[in-house]
């Protein structure tokens, strides 16, 4: 059946259901694999590049991207499941995959800076000049930054290696942290890769990232890792130790691998683990609640492709107890017609899941 679409609407807005694409997309989407009882659906295509989710009060959900430049608003108004408007507000970025929302404003991380759009739910149609809160090394290499506010209300901040492997000097290869409005900022956490995506347990309130693992050292080490930041200050191995066990071949004989903080689970080579949240809604059987959500991008470099999924880890305690897919289906074959980047968790208890190769957003929900 062919499908109708209404006029184009000012100002950068569409309707879902004039994406270019949908009915593919649609169709593409029969073949993922969830759990029983579990659905996916679209709730936006035609959202380019789409990487990074933050969520205001009002129920807007921003999107940053990589290449594109763009940060988009996606309104669901009607509270359907499946969004009615996007707004793009901001374009012409340096890799704008950072975005948090606080206090009425969006924060947006560049590759070189932290900028700010105050008042931002209210002004989708007229966006307000961005204000510069804070300047980042300016790299080439790892320079897609994942933000997001802590439970402390500092602005936590990945800030990768610009390199494969090599020695580095704070901030790079860290996780760091500022206030609100720039000042404060230091060093939570180093010895990181590069972690694009991390999250806060809701009960006890400790940082959980996922860190992608070295290149070159064939098709199944390292690992990529899952980690546990009880406490500030741990160093979680790069460049010397690799997935916690494993001696970095250039750099491992300078420190052993017993001086680091070992991943809290290790995760599949090379699967490009970047996006996560903790499960806390009440949609999803209890059984869920309190798991970690990993989007899974997937191998560029190996022989054969892994990842190109979201898998769920349980966490019981201090320790991550299991590792196991939990939506699969964006590669068929050794072919990948999409490739996940970021979860949310909505206020429904819908599971929200980013796709930048197919440029959509997926709704995966439970029945009741």
């Amino acid at each position: 059946m062919k499908e109708s679409c209404a006029p184009a609407l000012a100002l950068a807005l569409t309707f879902f259901a004039c994406a270019p694409g949908a009915a593919q997309r649609t169709e593409r989407l029969a073949s993922i694999r969830l759990p029983a009882g579990f659905s996916i659906a679209p709730f936006v295509g035609d959202v380019p590049g789409a990487r990074s989710l933050a969520l205001s009060p009002a129920g807007i959900v921003y999107v940053g991207t990589r290449g594109e430049g763009n940060v988009y608003a996606v309104v669901d108004a009607d509270g359907d499941g499946a969004a009615d408007r996007m707004a793009t507000i901001a374009s012409g970025l340096r890799q704008p995959n950072g975005v948090a929302w606080r206090d009425g404003a969006l924060y947006v991380a560049e590759v070189h800076r932290v900028i700010r759009f105050d008042g931002i739910d209210d002004r989708l149609d007229d966006p307000p000049a961005p204000v510069v809160v804070r300047e980042l090394p300016d790299t080439d290499h790892h320079n897609w930054r994942y933000m997001a506010f802590g439970p402390d209300d500092k602005l936590y901040l990945g800030i990768g290696a610009p390199c494969n492997v090599c020695p580095v000097e704070a901030p790079l290869g860290t996780i760091s942290r500022m206030n609100a409005d720039g000042t404060g900022f230091e060093v939570f956490a180093s010895g990181v890769r590069n972690s694009v995506g991390f999250d806060w347990r809701p009960d006890g309130g400790t940082l959980w990232f996922t860190d992608n693992g070295r290149d070159r050292m064939g098709d199944d080490i390292p690992a990529d890792e899952l980690n546990h930041v009880p406490r500030s200050e741990l160093h979680f191995g790069f460049p010397f130790c690799h997935a916690g066990d494993i001696p970095d071949p250039e750099f491992g004989d300078r420190r052993p691998c017993s001086d680091f903080t070992p991943p809290a689970r290790k995760l599949g080579p090379h699967v490009a683990s970047l996006g996560m949240r903790f499960y806390d809604g009440a949609m999803f059987p209890a059984d869920y609640r309190g798991r970690i959500f990993i989007a899974e991008h997937g191998s560029w470099n190996r022989s054969r492709k892994i990842g190109y999924r979201v898998t769920t880890v349980r966490v019981e305690g201090e320790e991550a107890v299991s590792y196991e897919p939990f939506a699969e289906g964006w590669l068929q074959g050794d072919d990948a017609w999409g490739r996940p980047v970021d979860v949310l968790v909505m206020p429904d208890g819908a599971l929200l899941v980013s796709d930048d190769r197919a440029g959509a957003i997926y709704r995966i929900t439970a029945s009741r």
